[in-house]
């Protein structure tokens, strides 16, 4: 479920965990992707998940989808440093 800057998701323990979301973006073929950390976590632990229309979380599965929102990931945090220097 996503709502304005938070979503929920459930841990491998079956417990309903708050996440911060980062920021989404959209991949040149259109599939949607949400990037997101724990709530109120700081050890730099970022989650990635693609997502559809209706707010639902689909796994990542290829390495190549990896990589590329890996890449977006690294250029976000860079232009955040880069913003705060």
């Amino acid at each position: 479920m996503l709502d304005s800057n938070s979503l929920y998701v459930t841990d491998e323990n079956g417990n309903e965990v708050k996440m911060t979301i980062l920021f989404t973006f959209d991949a040149p073929d259109g599939i949607q992707y949400v990037v997101f950390q724990r709530a109120g976590s700081d050890n730099g632990e970022v989650f990635a998940s693609r997502y559809n229309d209706e707010g639902q979380l689909i796994p990542i599965e290829s390495d190549e989808e990896w990589e590329m929102v890996e890449e977006v990931i690294n250029t976000f945090i860079e232009d955040e440093e880069n913003a705060e220097g």
